[in-house]
Order: C-alpha cells, then sequence, then structure tokens
C-alpha cells in the first residue's frame, strides 16, 4: 500500500498568482480528505500570516470534529521552538521540520556546520515531542545532496534517526533527477536504513516528477507526495491524478485513493486556483477522452479497439467523440446516440458534410451544438429550390452612428440592390430589403418574434440558432437560422422566410 500525501494548500499554493482563499481551503482539504480519500494533507507554512494561521484555525477545528486531525499537516522551521508554538497554538498535531538535506545548503545558506544543524534540530524535535506534536523530517535539497554530499545525508539521518520523528521525507527540490537517478538513489536509502519511513517529493522542472515517483515506488518508498493538476513552484509537483493511474497500471500498487473522484477535486482546484489545466493532460484534460477520428470511433463500436486501460468512468468521465473535419459517420453516430437521435443513412450523410464543411471553417463543434445542426440540416423549409437568393450582403457598426446594411439579393433571375440604416444590423438589413420589397410592390411578412438560444454550456464560440416568427396572410409560420454568429443566423432564418413566401 502506497501512501499519498498531498501538498496542494501548501506546496501547490507556491504557484505564481495563486493565494486560496480560507473558504476554498477549507473545502479542498474536506474534499481531499473525506472523498477522495488522500493519506494525510499538508495544509500550510508556518508563521507566514495572519490570514494562514486563521485558515489553519478552521482547519484544525474541523479536523478535530470530523477525526482526521493526525492527517492535517504544518510545514515548520528549524527556529528554536517558534513554529511549533505557531502550530500547537492553530490547533494542529504534525508539523513536517524543513531541515538541509545537502551539505551546500547547511554551511552556505545557514552558514553552520552539519554537527550544529543537527543540535539545532535535535532541540525543536524534544519541544515538538514534549507538546505531543507529531514529527516528520524534510530533508531539503536532498537530491543534490544525495549526488554531491552522500556523507552529509547519512550523518544527519545518523544523528536523528533515534528521535520520534515518524518519517524521512525525500525532495527533489530543484527537480533535478532522472528516473534512473531516483531509482538508485531511493533504493539506497531504502537498503541503508530498512527501518525508517521514506516518502518521495517529486518537482516536474524537466516534466519528469510522475516518472520519478514511478521509479521510487519500485525502489521501494512506501509514501509520495503530489499536488491536484501538478500545482507547485515552477513547473510544479507530481499530479494527484497521473499518480494514481501510474501506481495502480503500471506498478500494481494499492492506494486508498478514489479515482471516481479525481476528476472532481480537479475541477475544484482548477477554478479556486484560476490555473486552466490543459485539454491534453493526461486522466483529468478536457480532451484526453476524445476521440477525433472516424476510424477510432469505429474500432470502438468493435470490441473497443482504440482503448486502453485508462476507461474514462473509472475517473468520473465519459469517452466522447469530437465533431470536425476528421469525423466519420461513426463520431457522429456516437454522439447522436449519446442524445437520443436517430437518423437515416441519407440524413447522416447530409449532417456529415454540414459538420465536415464547418471543420474545415475551423469552427469548434461541440455535441451540445448537435441537435442544432441536425434541426438546421434536415429543417429546410423549402430551400430546396431556392428562388431568392442573397447575392451579397456587408453589414458595419461604429460608434455614436447607426448600423447600416447594403444588400444584394436575386429574385427570380433578377439582382436587386439597397442600403438602409436601423436599430441594429439586423434591423439594417431588414430594412434594406423591405425597400427592395416595397419598390417591387411585393408584401413583406410582419415579424412577431425573435428568439436566440445557443447549446448549453454558455460558451461565447457556440453556434447561435435564432427562430422568427412571421405572419404573412394571416398565416403565422417560423423559421431558424443556424450559425456561430447571432445576425448570420437572423439572416439565414429570414432568407428561408423568402423562399417559402414565394414558394
Amino acid at each position: 500500500m502506497v501512501e499519498i500525501m498531498d501538498t496542494t494548500l501548501r506546496d501547490g499554493e507556491q504557484t505564481s498568482g495563486v493565494s486560496f482563499a480560507p473558504h476554498e481551503k477549507f473545502g479542498i482539504a474536506q474534499m481531499l480528505l473525506s472523498e477522495v480519500g488522500v493519506d494525510r494533507i499538508e495544509i500550510a507554512s508556518a508563521r507566514v500570516s495572519n490570514g494562514e494561521y486563521d485558515s489553519v484555525k478552521k482547519l484544525a477545528d474541523w479536523g478535530r470534529r470530523s477525526g482526521y486531525l493526525d492527517k492535517l499537516e504544518v510545514l515548520g522551521f528549524v527556529d528554536g521552538g517558534a513554529s511549533i508554538k505557531w502550530i500547537e497554538d492553530a490547533g494542529c498535531r504534525v508539523v513536517n521540520l524543513l531541515c538541509k538535506g545537502s551539505y551546500k545548503h547547511v554551511t552556505e545558506q545557514l552558514r553552520k556546520t552539519p554537527e550544529q544543524h543537527i543540535e539545532d534540530i535535535r532541540a525543536v524535535i524534544a519541544i515538538a515531542d514534549q507538546k505531543n506534536i507529531g514529527i516528520n523530517i524534510y530533508l531539503e535539497d536532498w537530491s543534490n545532496g544525495i549526488q554531491n554530499s552522500p556523507e552529509y545525508v547519512y550523518q544527519i539521518i545518523d544523528g536523528l534517526k533515534d528521535l520520534p520523528i515518524k518519517r524521512f521525507m525525500l525532495p527533489d527540490t530543484l527537480g533535478v533527477l532522472d528516473p534512473w537517478k531516483t531509482f538508485d538513489f531511493c533504493s539506497l536509502m531504502v537498503k541503508k536504513y530498512p527501518d525508517i519511513r521514506f516518502d518521495f517529493h517529486a518537482h516536474n522542472d524537466y516534466d519528469l516528477a510522475v516518472a520519478n515517483v514511478y521509479s521510487a515506488v519500485r525502489a521501494g518508498i512506501k509514501g509520495i507526495h503530489t499536488t491536484v493538476n501538478g500545482l507547485g513552484e515552477r513547473a510544479g509537483n507530481a499530479p494527484l491524478s497521473s499518480v494514481l493511474a501510474v501506481l495502480k497500471d503500471q506498478l500494481g500498487e494499492e492506494t486508498n485513493l478514489k479515482e471516481s473522484k479525481i476528476n472532481k477535486i480537479s475541477r475544484m482546484v482548477e477554478t479556486y486556483s484560476g490555473i486552466r489545466l490543459s485539454p491534453n493532460k493526461p486522466v483529468v484534460g478536457e480532451h484526453v477522452f476524445t476521440q477525433c477520428a472516424g476510424v477510432h470511433a469505429d474500432g470502438d463500436n468493435k470490441n473497443n479497439l482504440y482503448c486502453n486501460e485508462l476507461l474514462p468512468e473509472r475517473f468520473g468521465r465519459v469517452r466522447e467523440y469530437a465533431l470536425g473535419k476528421t469525423s466519420g459517420k461513426a463520431n457522429i453516430r456516437k454522439n447522436l446516440e449519446a442524445l437520443g437521435i436517430e437518423l437515416d443513412e441519407e440524413s447522416m450523410r447530409k449532417v456529415t458534410e454540414r459538420i465536415i464543411e464547418l471543420g474545415d471553417r475551423k469552427e469548434m463543434v461541440t455535441s451540445e451544438d448537435l441537435p442544432y445542426i441536425v434541426s438546421d440540416v434536415l429543417n429546410h423549409d423549402g430551400m430546396e429550390d431556392q428562388k431568392i437568393k442573397i447575392l451579397n450582403y456587408s453589414l458595419s457598426l461604429a460608434q455614436g452612428l447607426k448600423p447600416v446594411a447594403s444588400l444584394k439579393i436575386e429574385i427570380e433571375g433578377v439582382a436587386y440592390e439597397e442600403s438602409a440604416s436601423g436599430d441594429g444590423q439586423y434591423d439594417a438589413f431588414v430594412r434594406a430589403l423591405r425597400k427592395i420589397y416595397a419598390d417591387l410592390r411585393r408584401p413583406f411578412p410582419m415579424l412577431t418574434n425573435y428568439s436566440v438560444s445557443i447549446p448549453p454550456g454558455g460558451r461565447t464560440d457556440a453556434f447561435v440558432q435564432t427562430i422568427i416568427s412571421w405572419n404573412y396572410a394571416g398565416v403565422d409560420f417560423k423559421t431558424r437560422g443556424l450559425d456561430a454568429d447571432q445576425t448570420e443566423a437572423a439572416i439565414k432564418a429570414t432568407l428561408k422566410m423568402l423562399n417559402r413566401i414565394e414558394g
């Protein structure tokens, strides 16, 4: 069993521009422990600010009531006991004590000897133990220390291992390790100190954090540190979602994590942090369970030929089939099935052609757009035999001036041109059209209602469906238009109306 300590609320908050409000910290902590099932969470650094203190106190109160208090950990410092007092006053019971894990750090940053640093650490641990506060040790810059000053690493562990320390935590503080070095160095620690419990804390500077976690666990490390969405300083930390998938699928290791909640916590942290996820981020990215090529959808219909073990249902998601210029009928049919829509082969052909056309124009087509596209393609409202065609039109909009429309249409083979201004671009278009009809002494329908809708989700690039109600010679009817632009959609609906009355 591999233990997961998530440090989104401490190390993850060191992401540039990220600062969680108290209620956001509380929501993330509560979900990580009670729903996602992480074993421990690091919630703050001691002595940062009064606001941080209040957040930690609130979390500690909740942890005490809910039985999670021993799972809440706070980063503390070798500062003569000031951090321990801060943690105790806030109500927490576990300190992750930041010590120096490389000779260079202890001599150049602290300007102390290893012996002096060990003595200082022992003094702080004595204070924590006296106050019944659990102790874990971070060996900061351990990855450089074990490479360049291994004797110092052994010296500090040997100088502390007799104390009541639960875990020694091995950070790749600057993200300098690769999977081979990680395996070798972690194996060295586990073999040299078989009675000590080690955690591994990866950073992602070379995009190797998850690979290094893989190697650390293979080497026998039983505790792994993560952050949700890989948040963290510089290039971030090992993402919780990817670590879960790799541990289970690649290494066959068990954890207490609940896969079905991973997407939920990912979206919560994305919202609170303001850091958008890359669409192709493994496990939780928007597009990672989306098949684009029609051949893939066809293969999925034939015994899931294009699926691997990362099934979306494991993570509270569903497989999707993209709609665009590479879509085949299989992709479209998958989306229609999900919407409960059945089409015959001829209708499928027409819808497929329209989606490919939209994809060639680089329009983003989603499953939410699909019902609108189907309606637009299959309900031509008399458009098959067009007696009236729009040859050209121009719409202009300028601040302080009324919109102007110039229009050129063809009626039964004859072209007519007119311009007009109006209270909006579509109003200007209709006024120009009315002028043409007035000159021809042709009746023009009365517009009785005008409604606009977009698919669920409220995207600014969504297709717009405009439905216009008309009255002509005492008869009420409706026409619809579909386009990425609202005015274009209204014009299409109007053209359908003209051909209907001329039919």
